[in-house]
């Protein structure tokens, strides 16, 4: 049986033959910049709370924080250069994308200070109770299943919320439900006890969240379930294909659209 994970089941739950390709055929996948500039950006939240908060006073945090998080993707993106240059890119769209990530950067930095300011103490006491455990894996033997949480924040009364960074542009946290389910029921398994809220900072506008019950686990286990079910075999044609919108649009196609050829029909 095969450990899945939210991001295969979103991809089965689109089109069973994408799950077919990249998950039982491995077909190599072309990274794009949104890959690309979402991975950037995760590695710069993350690194942002490595900083030497002692060196940060309360009168001007603002500003050195935001230099801060500049400083970081400057460095990650530097980093990326290579793969960046293999997306072939014009120079004027790297410029775009960088300052459309260092803007929603910003905008998380703006929202993270605001949170700051509620606090009480140092900057170095405030800044700490507001530090998450990041980038944790979670993976259940029972259910076969794993996840990357890009952070776990706990707040003075034990409070559990479990966030994750979006950088695309459709904001709506029904869209992330599954995930969400998914992350609440690995940290119950693990913990034996439910976090309070699971939510998303979208960087382009702010954080959403929902309060987590025992229904919105069980929705999860019920999704784990389907796709063990329906993903048993390694027959291309038990994992038929579903021609729509995701195939090609405008801007581009799927990634396995010359070799899935989705509008022919098969033998």
């Amino acid at each position: 049986m095969r450990i899945q994970s939210p991001s295969s089941i979103k991809i089965y739950k689109q089109c069973p033959r994408k799950y077919y390709y990249t998950y039982i055929e491995e077909l190599e996948r072309p990274s794009n910049i949104h890959q690309v500039r979402g991975r950037i950006a995760h590695s710069v939240l993350e690194k942002f709370f490595d900083i030497n908060a002692e060196k940060i006073e309360l009168k001007d945090f603002e500003t050195q924080l935001k230099i801060i998080i500049q400083k970081l993707l400057l460095e990650e993106w530097t980093k990326n250069k290579e793969e960046l240059n293999t997306l072939k890119l014009s120079e004027k769209e790297q410029i775009h994308y960088f300052e459309d990530t260092m803007m929603m950067l910003l905008k998380w930095t703006e929202q993270f200070c605001q949170k700051i300011k509620q606090k009480k103490g140092s900057f170095q006491e405030r800044f700490t109770k507001l530090t998450p455990i990041r980038e944790q894996l979670y993976e259940s033997e029972s259910y076969k299943a794993r996840g990357y949480i890009d952070a776990i924040e706990k707040d003075e009364n034990g409070t559990i919320r479990i966030m994750d960074y979006k950088t695309n542009g459709k904001i709506d946290i029904n869209d992330h439900i599954l995930q969400l389910s998914i992350y609440a029921l690995l940290y119950y398994e693990k913990h034996k006890k439910l976090p309070e809220y699971v939510g998303i900072y979208f960087l382009r506008k702010g954080e959403e969240i929902i309060e987590v019950n025992m229904d919105l686990l069980e929705k999860a286990k019920e999704e784990i379930r389907k796709i063990h079910e329906n993903t048993k075999t390694n027959n291309k044609k038990d994992y038929p294909k579903k021609p729509g919108p995701l195939c090609k649009w405008s801007t581009g196609q799927c990634e396995f659209y010359d070799i899935c050829k989705p509008f022919e029909k098969e033998d």
